[in-house]
């Protein structure tokens, strides 16, 4: 996408006379204004933009404003820059696939005649299908969700609908939720929303603005349209013409909603699936259960690497790269995408999983055949979808037909396969595989195919109507081959009489100007100069010859060309009847879809977990109410598959009543982030049904994985990275439950050192009595290792709470750190800030006076922390409260003294009686007596 002066110097020239240009600045100036839109205008060999787009285009893709160019002059002048096809394809897939700020228009027509031909969005890239994916998979299917919400006090109602268009599904879901919007969040992460419907009249209100900040936060874009538009008149005719089957079970299902249904209809509306018949009997409608799936928020996403992201140095820095070795063209992509944004907690369902991965990974020869018989298989779903919107051809079905083939071959496979599993991969895929390769299936699709399209023709990359196929047909290919037959004889014949040879002197050309006509080189022409103007008609005399022509060849040429046009529109005919005829069995290639791609993904997941140089162990997987999350070690997946790095394994063990919240000191890269991180990605591996790298591994199922690692700046949204850090622990406190995993990193680290241990100890004080959940709190604040001794002392039913560090060593004599990278009971007994810095080679002087500084104000005496713990415990409330009332008029009097008009020995003497006041009442207030 980078642009550089070459690619700007090859700018395809904008060429357009005065007519032309005021033709169009006249048009121009028709267009509504939307600041979100780019629009593009078709110029047949390069594409032109205007205005701001021009401006904008100019500045983020050429990286210069020299390739903007004036079309007009004076006031009426338009800055304009011309797009190579290349350089389109480039914009477009990063405005629809990669930002999620802008829209896209495309213009056909000349002079002040344009018409609009495609539109799209981040959520709705239909329309532009062919560019967007003409050399490239589709990894990802965008979703368009609708919202409707219903404020109430502290907490909101909401109803959502969304619309996948790759797999024709239309969602509903009602759900209530919080003032951070958590269970939004984490259901437009795991649909994976790129655009959101929006009533523009509830944008106004200020409570909203936390829900616009989540939808932010999920990168979806934010479309507001008028409240009308949200309206459940007129859904269920509307659903009568998409809803595939009966339409009474839908009706059941929508009459269950309130919100939902008018955030349906304004979803109908505003993706005019009714304007395109193809849409017509091919949608389903289902319930969006928000509690079917694992919750991930968008930070969690972020802190667990599970995306890729532009900024990764290979394709082993996210989860879905590691995991992502699937073989079919685009399905088993978007279905591994679609896991990991929904990893299970349904406990049989991840068994099935584990136990087909476990089959996979047993029988190397059974993986590898599968694997090459997939690498055969077309991207089915979107072939599917362009016949049923009539955008395809004979070249989709013949991809259909070559992948449909193929199955036989994955059937043996399998058939073969007698071991510990068989029953459930004959379930799983051979009997649903046989039932849509029977003879009423794909049987039937097979014999359509192959009697109807001329498969022969393929080999010299022609995709044409077999002639059997239709009489008609048949006796125009007659008429052509005679046709054919007749200019042959006549060009022999005509090279006999001009006594010249056949070929190499006279050639028979066909063009595109004059139709059939004969050819000769300048050097042959003298020779049959007199023949030539007595017997022929010349009609182009350029440097490759003299093209000619009689009355006979004239009259042949016409006729056969009158014919070709005939059997071109009969094909064309005959092809759109078989396109239809194919279009009926997309259910079949819908299923057969979805069970590959399956196959293909857990075929994915064994082989990452057999080729791994340290191999991954099948998780034990427990339900989320009993079991511990034991890991022994474990590794982080995406490190380790590092060229550079050699991994230490750790073991991590979250154990009920004894460990259940850990505490994890160490120095800075000591391998603490890395290890708190690890926990959670295990985690949701092994409840996406995949193995995990681990020695051993047992996990008891979490509903949710709430990350808070690491915060940057927000300063478009106005949003320090302490308060960004602060509204992420605050979707944490509400949104947890006993059932989730939570992990912290560095909490409180953004403000004061005082500030920010009170808060960390807070947050964990919560966390350990309220919401109960298992815990890694990575920390500096060694203070906060004292936690486990209160918590032990004082807490009921405590959840259990241990103290564990990463080891370093320092060396007694030269002071230098070694980190070791393991993970160790008990807490950290040092800081090691200052050795780090020496690390990062700051200079002597600097290191000296820190550690100077240090050791006046560090205390990290594990004993002195308890007591001062044990006394803070100790203070009755209301003795606090009493003794802060006294504390406050102290201050307050002092306050109030009118120091500039008292002596100095008067203000002395005053504030020595108000001492002496404050100490006899402190006399019998221990809390006072701390305050003093």
């Amino acid at each position: 996408m980078e642009g550089n002066f070459e690619e700007q110097n090859k700018l395809p020239e904008l060429k357009l006379d005065a007519k032309q240009a005021q033709g169009f600045l006249s048009f121009f100036k028709t267009l509504p204004t939307d600041s979100r839109a780019v629009r593009f205008f078709d110029r047949k060999d390069y594409y032109t933009a205007h205005g701001d787009n021009s401006v904008f285009i100019a500045k983020t893709y050429y990286h210069t404003t020299t390739a903007l160019r004036q079309l007009g002059s004076g006031t009426n002048a338009l800055s304009s820059v011309s797009i190579s096809k290349n350089m389109f394809e480039t914009i477009v897939r990063d405005l629809l696939l990669e930002r999620n700020d802008h829209t896209v228009e495309l213009y056909e027509g000349s002079g002040s005649n344009w018409r609009l031909v495609k539109a799209g969005s981040p959520g709705n890239i239909g329309s532009f299908e062919d560019v967007l994916f003409a050399n490239n998979e589709m990894q990802d299917t965008p979703v368009v969700v609708s919202l409707f919400p219903n404020f109430q006090e502290s907490r909101c109602v909401i109803g959502i609908a969304y619309v996948d268009l790759t797999r024709r599904v239309l969602g509903l879901a009602e759900f209530l939720d919080d003032s951070r919007f958590t269970n939004l969040e984490s259901s437009l992460i795991a649909l994976g929303a790129k655009e959101c419907i929006f009533p523009a009249e509830s944008g106004k209100s200020s409570e909203c603005k936390s829900l616009y900040d989540s939808l932010e936060r999920c990168a979806v874009m934010i479309t507001e349209r008028k409240r009308h538009e949200f309206k459940g008149r007129d859904l269920d005719s509307d659903l009568k013409r998409l809803v595939k089957g009966n339409i009474e079970p839908v009706r059941d299902l929508i009459s269950g909603f309130d919100l939902a249904t008018p955030a349906l209809g304004a979803l109908l509306s505003y993706s005019e699936l009714l304007s395109d018949e193809g849409n017509y009997g091919n949608f389903t409608v289902r319930r969006y259960d928000i509690g079917g799936f694992m919750r991930l928020d968008s930070a969690a996403m972020r802190a667990l690497n599970v995306m890729e992201s532009k900024t990764d140095a290979n394709k082993n820095f996210s989860l879905f790269g590691l995991m992502n070795r699937t073989c079919t063209a685009g399905m088993g992509k978007r279905l591994l995408h679609m896991w990991l944004k929904q990893p299970l907690v349904d406990l049989n369902e991840i068994k099935t999983r584990l136990d087909t991965v476990q089959c996979f990974v047993d029988e190397a020869g059974l993986r590898q055949d599968l694997r090459q018989h997939l690498k055969r298989i077309s991207d089915l779903e979107r072939l599917v979808r362009s016949l049923e919107r009539r955008k395809g051809g004979l070249q989709h079905i013949i991809k259909l037909y070559q992948s449909t083939i193929r199955l036989p071959f994955i059937k043996t496979a399998l058939q073969q396969y007698t071991g510990e599993f068989s029953s459930l991969i004959s379930k799983k895929y051979l009997k649903k595989l046989e039932a849509l390769t029977d003879e009423d299936h794909l049987g039937k699709f097979i014999e359509l195919v192959e009697y109807s399209v001329d498969l022969d023709q393929l080999e010299n990359g022609e995709y044409m109507i077999s002639a059997s196929y239709d009489t008609t047909l048949s006796s125009l290919k007659d008429q052509k081959e005679l046709l054919e037959q007749q200019i042959h004889d006549l060009h022999k014949k005509t090279a006999m009489e001009l006594d010249l040879q056949v070929d190499k002197a006279l050639k028979l050309d066909k063009t595109t100007q004059f139709g059939h006509v004969f050819r000769i080189t300048k050097k042959e022409e003298p020779k049959i100069r007199k023949k030539l103007t007595t017997q022929f008609v010349v009609l182009e005399t350029r440097k490759d010859g003299v093209k000619f022509t009689n009355t006979k060849l004239k009259k042949l040429g016409d006729q056969y060309q009158s014919v070709v046009e005939d059997y071109r529109s009969c094909q064309r005919e005959l092809v759109d009847r078989v396109v239809q005829t194919v279009a009926s069995f997309s259910e079949v290639f819908e299923e057969l879809a979805g069970l590959l791609s399956d196959m293909d993904v857990l075929l994915s997941f064994a082989d990452l977990a057999a080729s791994c140089p340290t191999p991954y162990c099948r998780p034990e997987v427990t339900s989320s109410d009993v079991g511990d999350i034991v890991l022994e070690g474990s590794r982080h997946p995406c490190v380790e598959a590092q060229d550079w790095v050699n991994f230490i394994p750790n073991d991590c063990r979250l154990m009920r009543g004894k460990s259940w919240f850990q505490i994890v000191t160490g120095p800075n890269m000591g391998g603490k982030s890395t290890f708190i991180r690890q926990v959670g990605v295990i985690v949701l591996m092994a409840q996406v049904g995949s193995f995990v790298p681990c020695d051993k591994a047992s996990i008891s199922i979490r509903d949710c994985i709430f990350a808070r690692v690491g915060a940057g700046d927000c300063q478009l949204r106005g949003v320090s990275t302490f308060m960004q850090e602060m509204l992420e622990t605050a979707s944490i406190l509400k949104g947890a439950t006993d059932r989730s995993l939570i992990i912290i990193d560095e909490l409180g680290r953004g403000t004061s050192t005082y500030d920010g241990f009170g808060l960390a100890w807070a947050i964990c004080e919560h966390l350990v009595q309220v919401k109960k959940a298992p815990t890694l709190f990575a920390t500096h604040f060694h203070e906060l290792t004292a936690l486990a001794q209160a918590n032990s002392e004082v807490a009921v039913n405590t959840v259990g709470v241990a103290n564990f560090h990463v080891s370093a060593h320092i060396d007694t004599e030269s002071r230098k750190l070694t980190m070791l990278y393991k993970v160790e009971p008990g807490a950290c007994d040092q800081s090691f800030g200052i050795h780090v810095a020496e690390f990062a080679n700051f200079p002597e002087s600097v290191v000296a006076l820190a550690r100077e500084k240090a050791a006046e104000l560090e205390d990290f005496s594990p004993s002195s922390m308890e007591s001062g713990k044990r006394k803070s415990m100790e203070d009755d409330p209301e003795e606090v409260s009493r003794g802060a009332a006294r504390a406050h008029k102290f201050l307050k009097e002092f306050a109030e003294m009118p120091l500039d008009k008292m002596e100095l020995k008067d203000s002395l003497q005053r504030v020595r009686e108000m001492k002496e006041e404050l100490e006899k009442d402190a006399a019998d207030c221990h809390w006072l007596k701390q305050f003093m």
